[in-house]
Order: C-alpha cells, then structure tokens, then sequence
C-alpha cells in the first residue's frame, strides 16, 4: 500500500511539473502568434495546432493531477448523511465504477492511436499525428490509476475504521 501511494506522490509530481511547463510553452506560444500575426502580419501555420494539442495534453493531465487529490467533480449530496463506514463503500464503489470506465476508454484509445498508426496520419510536416494524441490513452491509464488507488485506500478505511491520511492539497 506504501508502494501505492509513493508511485501516486511520484506521478502527482511528474503530472504537476508537465502540466506547468505544458501551459506556460502554450501561453507563449499563443502570445507570439497574435503578436506576430497583428504587427507582422505573419505566423505560423503549426502553432494553432500545436496549442489545441496542448490543450488536450494539460486537460488529461489536469484530470488526473485532481483525481489523485480527490479535487474532481463528484455529488457527495446523498454520502454527507451517511455514517463514516458506508461513505468509504459508497466512494469504494463509485471510484471502482470510474476506474473501469477509464480503463475501457483506455483500450479504445488504444485503438485509436493504432489506426493513426497504421493510417500514418500527419499532424503538420512529417510528424505523425499519435504523437501528440497519445496522452489520450496514456491519460485515461492514469486515471485509472489515480482511481484504482483511492480504491484501495477507502476499502482499507472501510475495513479498518480508520480514516485516510489527508493528502496535502496543492493549489
């Protein structure tokens, strides 16, 4: 469980760190071609490409930085009322629920950076096009992840009583 919940630290760091470094390139990147295109009258053509696949990149992430803190969106109207047991089943079977959904959008993400693959899209120049989409099933692998964890600490909560251990919130 210790193993778990240090790969969950690590990947929260990894996550964070991509996430900045993802939004400030594509900020820069957005700022450049405005200014580029209003006073030169020039820009490049692969830029606004570019930034809508940044914008994929940094909202995978993003998902997956929360899943992990327990910062995403969830209805928790009915489970305030509940005594403390049955809120751990109750958030042992919803974050089940989502970690096999996002394992079945990771396997048709798969196959859909297979087709790329094997269709040789391109997205600008000669750069093929799953390079750029692989976060898509590489995001939905981390979702999984982040959610198969909460699973196991709230069954081990559930179990025991305890409660888990606060995980410090970035902002």
């Amino acid at each position: 469980m210790k193993l778990l919940q240090r790969v969950d630290a690590l990947l929260n760091k990894v996550e964070g760190t991509l996430l900045v470094a993802f939004l400030a390139v594509m900020l820069i990147m957005a700022f450049l071609q405005v200014v580029l295109r209003n006073v030169f009258s020039f820009g490049f053509a692969w830029a606004d490409i570019l930034t809508r696949h940044f914008v994929l990149w940094i909202a995978f992430l993003g998902a997956a930085l929360a899943t992990s803190q327990e910062r995403h969106i969830s209805i928790d109207a009915f489970t305030r009322f509940l005594p403390e047991r049955i809120k751990y089943i109750s958030r042992v079977i919803t974050n089940l629920f989502a970690a096999v959904i996002c394992y079945y959008l990771m396997t048709a993400a798969i196959a859909f950076i297979q087709s790329e693959i094997e269709f040789s899209t391109i997205l600008f120049d000669d750069i093929p096009a799953w390079y750029a989409q692989i976060i898509i099933p590489v995001g939905f692998g981390l979702l999984m992840f982040h959610f198969a964890v909460r699973v196991l600490l709230d069954l081990r909560s559930a179990i025991t009583g305890a409660s888990t251990p606060e995980k410090p919130r970035e902002v």
